[in-house]
């Protein structure tokens, strides 16, 4: 049909609105580089623009992220006088935040004298896609200001949001706003799900899953997500047999979810299943996260060498992913020398990152070879890569207070160092004794007791029981893994002050409660 028109139009006087009609043709039917040829042919022309020729134009520029052509339909725009028009502007913001160029998109919605709603979810995604939560949140709290009508797709955005950040109140009043709005997509269903068990509460999270009469695919996923990240492991394979018996049929992501469940819970023959499940499975095709998962399945109980196999047979390149994994096994098991093939692999692929040479430094001080240790640290330093300073963060009243190892500015600080003293006294009464192995600095037992005492998480823990009412749940955040130390200091102080703690670090959820961890000590 758009040959018949194109040879119309050679045939034909040609007008602007047949311009136009051509390139919004071309751009809708997904031929974007015909259609910037197109509006090039037209310019070259001296055919004059209007705001639907360069909004099409605009539009085929976000398909290809061609953001080069974008500026400079955008200084066409300017010269024109038609930037700041709603359609055109509304298109130059949603290619800008497409291609991760988040300050030009904001610099341009807030030029807009009429700001659409395309273009409030064009920047709520934005922000979302370049993990902007905060200011996601706070451009939600404006378009609620201003009445803005929020579709389904801007709230998945900002729930997406609510989620990254593990915002429960947050979450709790978006729920609220998608009931009043009569909202009841499967894919927002979905969105919520997730929401509350990314926020710890995974009883919610269930009770919403168990509500729903219609449920896709999308949502079944997202409650296994939630019941892997909570260690909730059988439940989760009761989900996936109920799947299968129900006959919705599994997808890339559901897959991808038991095996991480398998990984996280030391489930081997489980994760084996799943995985020649998937491979006998003629509807999912496996891809290089799956493999990487297997990968990770083998490492973290302690079958380094099958592993190894794995990533030599695999019909993929091995990632970087997969051989952090298998360095991050190596240390727990303490194979050195498989740990250093690993490592030397990692650092062709990412030489940059800081993290894989401490990964490295650690398996060497957990072997007691400070030898070594210090020629990692040395090359750390000297190739000038960040290691990442783990923090903490935990929600009360509201805000959230973030902490980091030795944390001196919290305005509550002499208050929060108390009560870790206080609860360490306690924990001496019963013979709880500091697990000094997981510091892995060259230093005296005393230091290293010291060095551990001080935890961004248990000063977060310290902060929630001087400031959260007894009878709620304790949620902390963190946003690197849990040390053994921190992980059994967790289970104590459960046990003595009778509470519930739940803490979120880069694996899953760890709840502990009466003296135990719902990890059983596997992460």
């Amino acid at each position: 049909m758009i040959v018949l028109v194109m040879f119309l139009m050679e045939c034909l006087p040609r007008s602007i609105v047949s311009w136009n009609t051509m390139i919004a043709g071309y751009t809708q039917s997904g031929e974007d580089v015909q259609a910037l040829k197109l509006f090039q042919r037209m310019h070259r022309e001296g055919t004059q623009l209007t705001e639907f020729t360069l909004s099409s134009t605009i539009c085929a520029c976000a398909a290809k992220y061609a953001i080069n052509e974008c500026k400079q339909l955008h200084t066409i725009a300017f010269k024109l006088a038609l930037d700041s028009n709603s359609f055109v502007g509304t298109a130059i913001l949603d290619v800008y935040a497409k291609c991760n160029m988040i300050k030009d998109a904001c610099w341009v919605f807030e030029k807009m004298p009429d700001k659409t709603l395309v273009a409030w979810s064009s920047l709520f995604a934005g922000y979302v896609q370049n993990g902007l939560h905060k200011e996601a949140l706070c451009l939600f709290r404006n378009a609620q200001r201003e009445g803005v009508k929020l579709t389904e797709f801007t709230l998945s955005a900002i729930i997406s949001a609510c989620a990254s950040l593990a915002l429960k109140i947050e979450g709790t009043q978006l729920h609220a706003v998608i009931v009043k709005c009569g909202f009841h997509g499967n894919f927002l269903a979905a969105s919520l799900v997730d929401v509350y068990a990314r926020c710890g509460q995974i009883e919610k999270s269930y009770a919403l899953f168990a509500y729903m009469e219609q449920k896709n695919v999308v949502i079944w996923n997202a409650m296994i997500g939630g019941f892997s990240r909570h260690a909730h492991s059988w439940e989760a394979m009761i989900l996936f047999e109920k799947m299968h018996q129900l006959r919705i049929f599994p997808n890339e992501v559901t897959y991808l979810s038991m095996l991480s469940l398998c990984s996280h819970a030391g489930l081997v023959e489980e994760g084996r299943h799943y995985f020649n499940l998937l491979i006998s499975d003629r509807t999912v095709e496996p891809n290089v996260l799956h493999y990487s998962c297997m990968v990770d399945v083998l490492g973290r109980s302690g079958k380094t060498d099958e592993a190894w196999k794995l990533l030599h047979k695999m019909p993929f390149e091995p990632t970087a992913s997969m051989w952090g994994s298998l360095l991050g096994s190596c240390r727990n098991y303490n194979n050195s020398d498989l740990a250093r093939i690993a490592a030397e692999q990692l650092f062709q692929l990412e030489p940059d990152n800081g993290g894989n040479h401490v990964l490295l430094s650690n398996v060497y001080a957990a072997s007691g070879n400070w030898e070594n240790v210090l020629m990692a640290r040395k090359y750390l330093k000297d190739s000038g890569a960040k290691k990442e300073m783990g923090r903490s963060w935990i929600e009360a009243k509201g805000k959230i207070h973030v902490f980091v190892v030795g944390e001196r500015k919290h305005p509550a600080i002499t208050d929060i160092y108390n009560k870790l003293e206080e609860i360490y006294h306690d924990m001496k009464k019963i013979a709880h004794i500091t697990k000094i192995e997981c510091d892995l600095h060259d230093v005296h037992d005393d230091q290293k007791e010291d060095l551990l005492k001080h935890h961004s998480e248990k000063l977060a823990l310290a902060f929630g029981l001087i400031s959260l009412p007894p009878n709620i749940p304790i949620i902390i955040h963190k946003n690197l893994r849990i040390c053994g130390d921190c992980h059994s200091f967790m289970k104590v102080a459960a046990h003595i002050t009778k509470r519930l703690f739940i803490v979120r670090d880069t694996n899953r959820f760890h709840h502990f409660k009466d003296g135990s961890c719902s990890c059983g000590d596997f992460w």
